[in-house]
């Protein structure tokens, strides 16, 4: 084959990888801003007047920026006050939940005892159960102990194993580290609960951050929890705070649309700070733990 022959060849593969990398970027692109819009459409909405949000045809930018309405979000309806009680929830619901978990899913990993394979099949089944089965023996069970109207039936059960797919996703993760340093240092005299926290717990900080951000995205919105448990004003979480826009902020007959969406942009906020601070370990905590496709 002739040099010449070669050179076009080579051309032609390159103008063909050119051309189907910008055709993926160009999909990328499309699919990105589709999934952006609505975001977008919520925080231009959060900037408008009652008028603008429900005129025809709609507008995607404000005829005069709205900043007032974040202010009277957060004053109207004591958002500070939702905020706070979410951001308890959340921290405490975290903690408690990913330690138990990764403390269960160690022994599942790691130890070896009769029945081991069937009780965590068990602990995986709970996750077919939808929260509507169980929420009336919780409900009847917090009524008991005296914890309905407060943060506890939000907080307390996450301290109990943390959940099956947190428990899974970690075990998964856990069986990936090899059995040679559990070895080491048992060797070094280290006892189980010493390879626990300085050999297992420093390598497993990319699905530790995975179940983490999980936790705190489901807890931050959670709304059939404190809609259930919760009954006064003052222990509101965010997403009952941003129901009640509909029958306490201002006056009663006034459209809030432009309310809601500004609390639900204040709401996001923390969600995309948190992803992107924990992006990388994020990332790298699906790919290694037996979930990637």
């Amino acid at each position: 084959m002739s040099a010449a022959a070669t050179a076009n060849q080579r051309r032609h593969r390159s103008s063909g990888f050119l051309i189907g990398r910008g055709a993926l970027y160009i999909v990328t692109i499309a699919l990105s801003l589709m999934f952006l819009f609505p975001f977008a459409w919520t925080v231009s909405s959060s900037l408008k007047t009652a008028v603008e949000v429900t005129a025809y045809p709609p507008s995607l930018i404000p005829k005069v920026i709205q900043w007032g309405n974040y202010y009277e979000t957060w004053t109207s309806i004591q958002f500070g006050t939702f905020f706070e009680n979410s951001l308890i929830v959340v921290v405490l619901t975290l903690l408690g939940g990913t330690t138990s978990a990764f403390v269960v899913a160690y022994g599942f990993a790691r130890f070896r005892f009769p029945t081991r394979d069937a009780i965590f099949a068990l602990c995986l089944s709970t996750m077919i159960l939808p929260p509507e089965v169980t929420i009336i023996p919780l409900f009847i069970v917090f009524k008991q102990i005296g914890w309905l109207d407060s943060l506890k039936p939000l907080i307390v059960p996450s301290f109990f194993g943390g959940g099956a797919f947190s428990i899974f996703l970690l075990r998964q993760f856990i069986l990936t580290l090899p059995f040679e340093l559990d070895e080491a240092a048992m060797i070094d005299g280290a006892s189980r609960l010493r390879i626990l926290v300085s050999v297992i717990l420093p390598n497993s900080k990319p699905a530790l951050a995975t179940v983490a951000i999980f936790s705190f995205i489901f807890h931050w919105n959670d709304f059939f929890g404190p809609l259930i448990f919760l009954n006064s004003r003052e222990n509101f979480t965010i997403p009952l705070g941003l129901y009640s826009l509909k029958t306490y902020a201002g006056d009663p007959g006034e459209p809030k649309d432009q309310l809601l969406m500004a609390g639900s942009v204040i709401a996001t906020v923390p969600i995309i700070l948190v992803f992107f601070l924990a992006q990388r370990y994020f990332i790298q905590g699906i790919v290694t733990s037996g979930l990637k496709g």
